[in-house]
């Protein structure tokens, strides 16, 4: 295995370590209030992660935008990661650079980074009104951190396309 693989297994193992967290730990707390005699008085407090948004929007009747959540930001990272696995283990040129490449169309896909930007939008919005206030939490960052994580092993990985058979052409006899 080259140096650049090994670097894309270590970062794609330290961004399933950050995913973890990303998808468990507290994503986002959204915070309502209205003022009771010029003080504010908290009348709404939820903190969800990204299961727990899946969870709920699955509840909601919310079946296409959970599925997409659940599809593109908790079952795509795990099976690019399995898929890792098996392209470096795999011996076969061509299937090998099948699965590359596979790999790299789904990354292109993923909601990572679309979820990343649509928590801090929702956050950037909130404190946009009075009475309604946003804090991060730490899944987020961990999301965040695993998404870059994951980019930059993809950045290392090398797999080299399989050989090509060289072409014979084949001119006019000459006498």
């Amino acid at each position: 295995m080259t140096t650049r693989n090994v670097i894309a297994v270590g970062l794609t193992l330290v961004s399933l370590v950050l995913l973890i967290p990303g998808l468990s730990q507290p994503a986002l707390t959204i915070v309502a209030s209205i003022p009771i005699f010029n003080k504010p008085t908290e009348i709404f407090r939820q903190t969800q992660n990204v299961i727990e948004a899946v969870r709920s929007l699955y509840e909601t009747g919310n079946y296409f935008v959970a599925g997409l959540i659940l599809l593109f930001s908790i079952i795509v990272p795990f099976i690019k990661a399995a898929i890792l696995a098996v392209i470096l283990a795999t011996k076969a040129p061509g299937p090998r650079y099948q699965l590359y490449l596979f790999v790299r169309s789904i990354s292109k896909w993923a909601m990572a980074d679309v979820f990343a930007v649509g928590v801090f939008i929702a956050f950037l919005a909130s404190k946009a009104i009075d009475n309604l206030d946003a804090v991060i939490g730490s899944g987020f960052y961990y999301f965040v951190g695993y998404c870059l994580v994951s980019n930059v092993a993809f950045q290392f990985l090398h797999v080299p396309a399989p050989d090509q058979a060289p072409t014979v052409i084949v001119g006019p006899n000459r006498s």
